[in-house]
C-alpha cells in the first residue's frame, strides 16, 4: 500500500504542533524560575524591641529598626520582608518564630494556624506597642529573596 500525500502532511503538522507545544512549555518553566525570587505568604506578625533581648541578631548583625526575625528554613536570611509601612531585612531567628507559637496559639482559621511567624524589631517598646495596636495580627507579607531584583515599589 502506498501512503497518500495527505497522511504525510498531517503527520508533519502534528510534529510541528508538538515541537511548538514543548517549546512553549520550556519557556514557561524558565519564566516561572525567574519569578521564584518572591512570594506572598500569610504571617502572624509579632514585635520585639532592644530592651527585651540581646543587641545582636543570631546572624551576628547589630539589631536595628528595619530588621526582623524569621524561620530561616522558610525565609532565607537577607530576604526583604515587605510590610504595609516598611520593608525589613530578615537577620534574626528565635525558638518562638521557628515553632510558630504565636500562630498556633491565636490562629482561628486553618490558614492562620499554619501561618509562619515574623517577629519585627523596634528600637523601643513604645514603638513596638504602637505598631502592634494599629496593625492586624495576621497579614499577607511579600517576601523578596536575596539576589532577586524587584524593588518593593514594584510588588
Amino acid at each position: 500500500m502506498a501512503c497518500s500525500t495527505r497522511d504525510s502532511t498531517t503527520s508533519e503538522q502534528r510534529l510541528d504542533i508538538m515541537k511548538s507545544f514543548y517549546t512553549v512549555m520550556f519557556l514557561l518553566s524558565l519564566a516561572s524560575a525567574a519569578f521564584a525570587g518572591q512570594e506572598s505568604i500569610l504571617a502572624r506578625v509579632t514585635c520585639y524591641w532592644s530592651g527585651e533581648g540581646p543587641k545582636y541578631a543570631s546572624t551576628g548583625r547589630r539589631l536595628r529598626a528595619g530588621h526582623c526575625a524569621v524561620d530561616p528554613r522558610r525565609i532565607p536570611y537577607g530576604s526583604r520582608v515587605v510590610f504595609p509601612d516598611q520593608t525589613c531585612t530578615a537577620v534574626d531567628t528565635g525558638p518562638a518564630v521557628v515553632s510558630r507559637k504565636a500562630a498556633r496559639l491565636c490562629g482561628r482559621t486553618a490558614s492562620q494556624l499554619k501561618a509562619i511567624v515574623v517577629d519585627r524589631f523596634f528600637e523601643t517598646k513604645r514603638e513596638a506597642m504602637a505598631w502592634t495596636s494599629s496593625h492586624p495580627h495576621f497579614m499577607t507579607l511579600q517576601v523578596v529573596w536575596p539576589g532577586s531584583h524587584p524593588e518593593p515599589s514594584e510588588l
